[in-house]
């Protein structure tokens, strides 16, 4: 038979010497010491940094046999609410997805950025402010609107008009 008090055995602790002992020194199974919990963030953190970079836009090469001029007139279009991007970034609409009415200009989006598979997407109405219009000339011709999807919806941060033709 084994001595039940001196195998780690709870209350009552009479044979030990030292009163310390008494305590109870288990954790319980969820804590950790602190080093460990701040193990495990630093690695979390770390991998964090080390998937980051898969998250960028890249290059891909779709556009490498545009024109030159194009492209960089393209790069350095600005709206008053900041740089446009590019032509990767903008999307061209028909003459039937913008009018203007009352010397503004309001285009036709999807409400969502993506749409869900196998279901049509909401078409709706957006207002484009008057600061997000591009005031130099359309060297492409064609309407082109660059809208930034969010929580609060989508808005728009530049706009081109086209010639309505």
């Amino acid at each position: 038979m084994s001595d039940w008090m001196n195998s780690g055995g709870d209350e009552p602790c009479l044979q030990r010497t030292r009163p310390t002992n008494c305590k109870s020194e288990r954790r319980s199974p969820g804590s950790a010491p602190r080093w460990r919990r701040a193990t495990r963030l630093a690695g979390a953190l770390v991998l964090v940094a080390l998937a980051a970079p898969f998250g960028h836009a890249r290059d891909r090469g779709q556009f490498a046999n545009s024109n030159p001029d194009l492209k960089a007139w393209f790069d350095g279009l600005r709206s008053g609410k900041g740089p446009c991007c590019s032509d990767a970034d903008g999307s061209a609409l028909s003459d039937t997805d913008w009018d203007s009415k009352d010397g503004h200009y309001r285009v036709r989006l999807p409400r969502y950025a993506g749409g869900l598979e196998g279901q049509s997407q909401e078409i709706v109405w957006v207002e484009v402010p008057d600061d997000a219009v591009i005031s130099e000339p359309n060297r492409v011709g064609r309407t082109m609107v660059w809208p930034i999807y969010g929580y609060m919806g989508v808005t728009i941060r530049c706009f081109m008009p086209g010639s309505m033709t």
